[in-house]
């Protein structure tokens, strides 16, 4: 189904902080582990497996947070982070429903975790993405995260793809 809306007319977009075990979580499971299994397949042994390498309460506070935005009650994108170190938040679970990309909503929900990791005191950000998800490697390269491999090297040789970013100081450090 394609959007029928003129570019700019899209409904509110309500952002959620939820539970993994949430409902309204669901369609952002399920749709990684299409998306996934389509790029990968059996690659890093199978969606599922990825989906399950971390507990539901590392996506949650204290250290971790989980995000959906939903458009007239509909999941259409969302993402997670967890903690990696004391001062680090690592991104997990990015997400959007393939009917609503191109919109903008993975900057969104980009926004939305950095700015909650921050409340919570982590100074940066670390992720990683697959080698066959360009639109995720430009996506993070276009919003200030700093690639830790060779631009230039082929990434199926490289397989994880890692990124980091540094967030602001704690108001406290702010002059």
């Amino acid at each position: 189904m394609t959007n029928s809306l003129p570019l700019g007319a899209f409904p509110e977009l309500t952002v959620l902080h939820l539970p993994l075990e949430d409902s309204r979580v669901q369609p952002l499971v399920d749709g990684l582990i299409e998306e996934y299994d389509s790029r990968y397949g059996t690659l890093f042994g199978g969606a599922g497996k990825e989906m399950r390498r971390y507990p539901a309460e590392e996506f949650a506070a204290p250290h971790g947070a989980l995000l959906i935005l939903q458009e007239e009650g509909q999941t259409v994108a969302g993402g997670a982070f967890r903690r990696y170190d004391e001062q680090t938040a690592e991104l997990k679970r990015i997400w959007t429903h393939a009917e609503h990309r191109r919109r903008g909503l993975a900057r969104r929900v980009l926004t939305e975790l950095e700015a909650e990791a921050e409340r919570r005191g982590y100074r940066r950000i670390y992720l990683t993405t697959g080698p066959r998800q360009p639109e995720a490697k430009n996506l993070y390269l276009a919003t200030g995260y700093r690639p830790g491999f060779d631009l230039a090297a082929d990434p199926e040789t490289v397989l994880h793809l890692a990124f980091t970013k540094e967030l602001s100081a704690p108001q406290e450090q702010r002059s």
